[in-house]
């Protein structure tokens, strides 16, 4: 009768498979840290220029396209700034930690720019400042759940205001958003740049 007993794994190869398994085991246990100071620094400065600006509008279509406009330079921008601070910390954007923070923030942001058009579309605008703090803070808490501490504390703060604003006159809402995206981005940033670098 032949024998039947597998041949046993040469000891390289498994040291390699051991190593593998501990790298995957570290990625998941660790945090994504390329969260970037001066990105959001920049995320805040378009935020306040947007308020500004969306405040002295009186047709929705161009409020909205003033929002949606300052919306998509930031998030050009936050990529970026991300892209850049994990290059230069060699750190990897497919690792378990960074893959966790996307997973965490894009739904609520996919599910605010999809009732962003049914809001609109039923002309109830003024509902939007509230809802945009309410759903950024949650993706911002959700993602920040895998990286440094500030960042959940920061999506609170954003909940806290789309809490707020939702107590208050539609009118304010220039004021709510350019308190949110552009103070919270602009302060946070600045700590975030002075305790975790660019």
């Amino acid at each position: 009768m032949p024998d039947e007993t597998p041949f046993p794994t040469p000891a390289p190869q498994r040291a390699l498979d051991e190593l593998r398994q501990i790298r995957r085991t570290m990625e998941r246990a660790g945090s994504f840290t390329a969260v970037p100071g001066w990105g959001n620094v920049g995320i805040g400065l378009i935020g306040i220029t947007a308020a500004l600006l969306a405040h002295g509008q009186i047709q929705p279509d161009t409020w909205l396209g003033t929002w949606l406009g300052a919306a998509l330079i930031a998030f050009g921008l936050g990529l970026g700034s991300v892209y850049r601070k994990a290059h230069n910390a060699r750190l990897p954007l497919r690792s378990g930690p960074a893959r966790q923070f996307f997973l965490g923030l894009g739904p609520p942001l996919l599910a605010g720019a999809l009732l962003t058009l049914v809001l609109h579309n039923h002309q109830l605008t003024g509902l939007l400042p509230p809802m945009w703090l309410l759903l950024y803070g949650c993706g911002v808490v959700a993602g920040g759940a895998v990286s440094i501490r500030v960042v959940p504390l920061m999506g609170g703060c954003f909940m806290v205001l789309g809490a707020a604003a939702c107590l208050a006159p539609p009118a304010w809402g220039d004021v709510f958003l350019g308190l949110g995206f552009g103070g919270l981005h602009l302060g946070f940033g600045l700590l975030i740049a002075r305790r975790h670098g660019g």
